[in-house]
């Protein structure tokens, strides 16, 4: 008989038992694995929390009454605080017909087309005016998918309108077909229009607005944009399965370990002993019994003796 026999009854291997070093291997291993899934986990609980932030943000400022743009944007150069993203302003004043831009690779939802960015020149109470990127709405793709068919025009001459304020994005360092662009960053939006940004100069923002109403209506209306979205994603759900790997790799552990300490006493330990370790199991009707203590094996010497005893009688 082999010593693995000896070891594990019943297995077929040929391996011996671990030595301290590999036991201690294979702890840091699974401490290790059991950090990264933890930080993973905290990962996914901050983009939890920071996406709820967003949604009471959205809920919040969405259904809010209109303000003067003013009250938020207090002239050239301003930015839209934080807070207010998504708060709806009115302006008064004209679009820039002339500059208008298509946003494009910008599905909603779920559907193809281009966004039409228009400037808008409003006036303020203390004189100044600025200028703002007004996301009017989208158009379909056109016949051969590069522009569409037609851009409906925005009404002229004065018009008031209702925006929600949106941080400037980024610049996109993604080229576009001219009158084009892949973001909606203001410098961008502006240069890509077709007299460029200098009749503008000095009098941007740090916002554009994406449109709720115009008055006067225009001639053709462009389909509107959609309530932005407050769906919560994945992320809770997410971030407590990093932290149940977490546990299962420090628990995988701890079973490898008291299974081959129970094999070199030769005990077959499974992953139920884990959960019977108090020393209690089930009789089969619901009671709780204390499990007998195993017996003990005989020894060579204990059956050396039983066999001279039986000579004797």
């Amino acid at each position: 008989m082999s010593d693995a026999s000896v070891l594990a009854p019943g297995r077929d291997d040929a391996r011996g038992p671990r030595t301290t070093r590999q036991w201690v291997v294979l702890a840091v291993a699974a401490v290790v694995l059991a950090a990264l899934c933890l930080i993973a986990g905290r990962w996914q609980w901050n983009r939890y929390e920071s996406r709820e932030i967003e949604i009471d943000r959205i809920e919040n400022n969405w259904s809010a009454p209109a303000v003067a743009v003013d009250e938020i944007l207090a002239g050239p150069g301003a930015v839209v605080p934080e807070s207010d993203v998504w708060r709806p302003v009115e302006l008064e004043g004209s679009y820039v017909t002339d500059a208008t831009v298509l946003l494009r690779n910008r599905p909603v939802a779920g559907q193809n087309g281009y966004h039409v960015l228009v400037p808008f020149e409003a006036g303020l109470p203390d004189g100044q005016d600025i200028v703002l990127i007004v996301d009017r709405g989208t158009v379909p793709l056109g016949s051969d998918g590069s522009e569409p068919d037609a851009v409906p025009a925005p009404p002229s001459g004065d018009v008031t309108v209702v925006v929600s304020l949106r941080a400037d994005e980024p610049a996109s360092t993604r080229g576009a077909p001219a009158g084009q662009v892949q973001a909606i960053s203001t410098a961008q939006v502006l240069a890509a229009g077709a007299d460029g940004a200098d009749w503008a100069e000095g009098r941007t923002v740090g916002a554009y607005g994406a449109l709720r109403s115009e008055t006067p209506a225009p001639d053709v209306q462009l389909a509107t944009l959609p309530k932005p979205n407050t769906d919560p994603g994945s992320h809770l759900s997410y971030a407590f399965q990093w932290c149940i790997f977490a546990i299962g790799a420090i628990a995988g552990y701890v079973l490898l370990w008291r299974r081959e300490r129970g094999a070199l006493r030769g005990e077959n330990v499974s992953a139920g002993d884990l959960l019977l370790a108090s020393g209690e199991e089930s009789d089969g009707e619901g009671v709780r019994a204390r499990r007998p203590a195993r017996e003990r094996r005989p020894t060579a010497e204990d059956e050396e003796d039983a066999l001279i005893e039986a000579q004797l009688r």
